[in-house]
């Protein structure tokens, strides 16, 4: 939305990508590889992280789309069939019904497009208390990372 500024969403996952990753790998024994390699990120950042694993089917094996703000960026509420055929990866998208009214809907509007375009292992989360703050993605982080390295 452009009351919101000039989104560089593109720059920001190509940095993360071409820049911050590599210089990670160089420097740090990582497991490279994209079954190894994850995103999360709560209200914007869990609009970028889904985002980028759409984007970047091959880097990222997993997000964690944590209340995502998808009304921010319409156009992403409408899913590239193509786009999603080559998500294969993990995508744990969380959502509390304590947040916006559209939060909840827009989440699982983006979950079910997934799903019939998409062979990648999603789980749904809506917890009737979860508010849009740091304590409620704070507790559900690690229920997250259990359900990704168990998956």
């Amino acid at each position: 939305m452009e009351k919101y500024g000039k989104g560089e969403g593109d720059q920001y996952v190509d940095f993360l990508v071409k820049t911050l990753k590599p210089f990670i790998d160089k420097h740090y024994r990582t497991k490279k590889d994209e079954d190894n390699t994850f995103i999360a990120g709560s209200s914007m950042g869990g609009l970028i992280s889904f985002y980028a694993i759409l984007k970047y089917p091959k880097v990222f094996g997993g997000a964690g789309v944590f209340s995502p703000a998808f009304w921010i960026t319409p156009s992403l509420k409408n899913i590239d069939p193509k786009k999603a055929k080559k998500v294969k990866g993990k995508i744990y998208f969380y959502a509390g019904q304590q947040e916006s009214e559209s939060m909840v809907p827009d989440m699982l509007s983006v979950f079910e497009q997934m799903r019939h375009h998409s062979k990648a292992k999603m789980e749904t989360v809506i917890r009737a208390e979860g508010k849009h703050n740091e304590p409620t993605w704070r507790a559900e982080f690690p229920l997250f990372y259990q359900w990704l390295i168990a998956n």
